[in-house]
């Protein structure tokens, strides 16, 4: 697929304009953010520490706000309206559901990461630390298959809806749309991503307020709430969905839409846990957080997520079934699959509703969703790259300044190879859907052992090992052997299908924990203690112990210190000469206090989790499925409000939320820039005078 035709309402310039100008409009915004940031705070990205976790000082609602940019991607957007096309309403609270549990879960492993390995900056220095060089190449590579996958599809779904909208040559659109991204990431490290998240999530949050009340309030052809249900009614008796009671679009008892939710379920557990690397850096991000916020800020990640995919899949992609046989449908008697696959579904119902207008507002939107989780890519992936595969495997003792100049090279690396594969995959045929339903059986074998990696002192090596080998095999033979069974024949086409994916996901994510678990029950390693763990990145822990000792005045802003980087160097320096007596100090431990609030956080995590998962997967949806319920006119109204409600407390937390935590930086922000624009003039004016009266 090299194009996809039916909706060109933009010119190619617009396309290119987007693309171009948006990514490079960020990149000049991170320029002055960065400055400001090394001008006016004590974090300087020049250091590897902030480049690569921000200092481990983010706070909760920025690091919520980045958790919901990070995991919308194309994918998000597209998926959830092409599976809503597809299987109904209850396809977007299946999409949502199953890709949300495992940000919950995340908030109890960042408590368990900041007990286990506090310095850590990926996941994969805890599986170097406690396993050694095999498993943690090994687990290296699965991180980078599994951000490989992402970042392609990323830019899967990104191109064909550029091409779709405007015409532009889909392969130049996998090569621009990382550029300006690559460029902003650079000059900024995760900070930069986490301020430009948050930036791309407002935008976000708007235009999705944008469509719902255009759809459901003004838009003629679709007629309000009843209109749309009218309508929905009426296209479940033209286009029965298979598997649905009574073909109906407006129910959860859709088999297939349970497959599906399955499916995600697996897929997004190691799309997740096996990214240091979005996918989306979760791991960067609970490193990133800070130790007593870490729980908050998955948890209102996962809340203010969930509404993202529900609440646009119950517009656009509803409002796409609804108008499928309307003559201002772009695709004229609705979509075929290759446009289904392509995850078409939303753009085409936002030309129906909005027009040119809609359509350039629909770009900006994917391409926020495109970047944003892009630019999180670009940096989990420099973390491996840099962290562990350069330090570990070829300079151990490389330097502060040699760290920060390997990770610059590797995000740049990394945007090549994304638009490489994405135009591979382009070439040979595989569409954003197969690649979307397959890319669980290939690394969901790791999961587990990953997991235990954190959590279960007497996992072994070898467990870890066979495990997570076992899983993919297990995986790949389950897929191949479903598809043929059941459709007599290996192609493209048949191995997407759902029952093949819901073979190879389940058969690589259960197998892989099974063996693991197996193999450490019958060999357990009853010796490791986590001191291995504890004792990474003994530099980072001694420059922490550095700045506790400063007084208020050595750390506060910017405005008094003539060179910051030096200063900050002069830092690393004293720590890098500490750094043998750090690891033999005998107070590796945290510190009782804190290690007893982790573990009143890591109990509060475990509960909110279980509890917030139990009502998604359980409470809520399985009872409407067993009742076979179709939805009347005024549940779906309340179904639809319920929705946009969640979108407003959605939105208060990744958008208002972190203006307020963030008050006290603006303020001194603020303060310095006065004081350097009108000081500045005093001192002038004061030189002056002397050399008048000299």
């Amino acid at each position: 697929m090299s194009s996809t035709t039916g909706a060109d309402v933009l010119t190619q310039g617009t396309g290119y304009g987007v693309v171009l100008g948006i990514g490079f409009v960020f990149a000049i915004i991170m320029m002055g953010l960065s400055t400001l940031q090394n001008r006016y705070t004590t974090y300087k990205i020049s250091t590897s520490e902030e480049f690569n976790t921000a200092s481990r000082s983010v706070k909760p609602g920025l690091i919520a706000s980045g958790i919901v940019s990070a995991w919308t991607w194309a994918a998000t957007l597209l998926q959830s309206s092409t599976v809503t096309y597809e299987y109904g309403l209850c396809a977007g609270y299946y999409y949502a559901a199953g890709a949300t549990i495992q940000i919950f879960v995340m908030a109890i492993l960042a408590v368990r990461v900041k007990q286990i390995a506090p310095y850590c900056h990926t996941f994969l220095e805890i599986v170097h630390a406690r396993y050694g060089n095999t498993a943690h190449f090994m687990f290296a590579t699965f991180g980078l298959v599994v951000n490989l996958i992402v970042s392609s599809m990323l830019l899967l779904g990104g191109s064909a809806v550029v091409n779709a909208f405007t015409g532009m040559n889909i392969y130049a659109a996998n090569f621009l749309i990382p550029l300006g991204v690559c460029i902003y990431v650079i000059l900024g490290g995760l900070r930069a991503t986490f301020l430009c998240d948050y930036s791309h999530t407002l935008i976000l949050m708007i235009l999705i307020f944008y469509f719902f009340f255009w759809t459901y309030t003004r838009a003629d052809l679709i007629g309000g709430f009843e209109g749309m249900y009218n309508l929905l009614q009426q296209a479940s008796i033209e286009r029965p969905v298979a598997g649905n009671q009574d073909g109906s679009y407006l129910t959860l008892k859709s088999n297939y839409g349970l497959t599906f939710m399955i499916i995600q379920i697996t897929g997004g557990f190691g799309t997740v846990m096996l990214d240091q690397a979005r996918y989306l850096g979760y791991w960067q991000r609970a490193i990133a957080s800070e130790a007593k916020t870490a729980v908050r800020a998955y948890l209102m990640g996962g809340i203010a997520w969930f509404a993202v995919p529900l609440t646009f899949s119950s517009i656009m992609g509803l409002a796409s079934v609804a108008l499928a046989n309307s003559p201002s449908f772009p695709y004229p008697g609705g979509l075929t699959a290759a446009e289904i696959n392509a995850g078409l579904a939303a753009p085409a119902g936002v030309v129906t509703l909005l027009g040119s207008g809609g359509a350039a507002a629909m770009l900006i939107l994917l391409f926020m969703a495109v970047t944003s989780a892009a630019s999180s890519e670009m940096i989990a992936t420099s973390s491996i790259l840099t962290f562990d595969l350069y330090q570990i495997h070829f300079k151990p003792d490389a330097s502060p300044e040699s760290l920060i100049r390997v990770s610059h090279i590797m995000v740049a690396v990394w945007a090549l190879v994304m638009s490489s594969v994405a135009s591979l995959w382009i070439g040979i045929g595989v569409s954003l859907n197969w690649l979307f339903l397959f890319s669980g059986t290939l690394f969901t074998g790791a999961v587990g052992p990953v997991i235990f990696s954190v959590v279960w002192r007497q996992q072994t090596k070898e467990a870890a090992i066979s495990g997570a080998l076992g899983g993919v095999v297990v995986g790949i033979i389950a897929w191949l052997t479903v598809a043929k069974t059941y459709y007599g024949e290996l192609t493209i086409a048949t191995t997407g299908l759902m029952y093949p994916n819901l073979a190879g996901n389940l058969g690589a994510c259960c197998s892989g924990a099974i063996i693991s678990a197996v193999v450490t029950l019958i060999k357990p390693d009853n010796e490791f203690d986590w001191s291995a763990t504890k004792r990474i990145n003994p530099r980072a822990r001694e420059m922490d112990r550095k700045q506790a000792t400063l007084p208020d005045s050595a750390s506060g802003s910017g405005s008094g210190s003539d060179s910051p980087v030096e200063n900050e160097k002069e830092k690393q320096e004293g720590a890098t000469a500490d750094v043998a007596s750090a690891i033999d100090d005998i107070t590796i431990d945290i510190p009782a206090e804190e290690y007893a609030e982790l573990q009143k956080s890591l109990k509060v995590a475990t509960w909110a989790s279980l509890t917030l998962t139990f009502i998604v997967l359980f409470l809520i949806p399985i009872p409407m499925f067993l009742s076979h319920y179709v939805f009347s006119l005024n549940f779906f109204r309340g179904w639809i409000i319920i929705c946009v409600m969640w979108l407003f407390v959605a939105a208060g937390i990744t958008s208002v939320l972190p203006l307020w935590e963030s008050r006290a930086a603006i303020k001194d922000i603020f303060l310095g820039m006065v004081r350097d624009m009108f000081g500045g003039a005093a001192r002038k004016s004061a030189i002056a005078t002397s050399n008048t009266d000299a």
